[in-house]
């Protein structure tokens, strides 16, 4: 069925309960998880494209990185007590584009979103 599930996550609790089916339904289909938690770059970033990568983590408070660390860490957890193979993904960028991207490079054959997270 599917091979590659997305899930992206926000630490809001319409997100928790996305990475919850998706690790259920990850642990069903013996496929491989991926929770991805996509900040929006600040102005600076976004004047600086191909540095986005490491660069744009600068432009990202300490605070901020630490909280998605902890949100990612935590939806592993969720989907690691199901028994399924977990990778996360900490990003900066446009949350739908960046989700698409990944669901690409991960040749994901479903993504899975909450209604509405902490981030509109």
């Amino acid at each position: 069925m599917f091979k590659s599930i997305v899930v992206g996550s926000d630490g809001s609790h319409t997100s928790s309960l996305a990475v919850q089916r998706a690790a259920e339904l990850a642990k069903t289909c013996d496929a491989q998880l991926h929770i991805v938690n996509v900040c929006k770059p600040t102005s600076t970033a976004m004047a600086a494209p191909e540095a986005m990568a490491m660069a744009a983590l600068s432009h990202v408070g300490e605070d901020a990185q630490k909280q998605v660390a902890q949100d990612l860490e935590h939806a592993a957890s969720v989907a690691t007590r199901e028994g399924v193979r977990v990778e996360t993904h900490g990003r900066i960028g446009d949350p739908a584009s960046v989700i698409l991207q990944l669901a690409e490079d991960t040749s994901a054959d479903l993504i899975i979103v909450g209604n509405r997270g902490m981030k509109g």
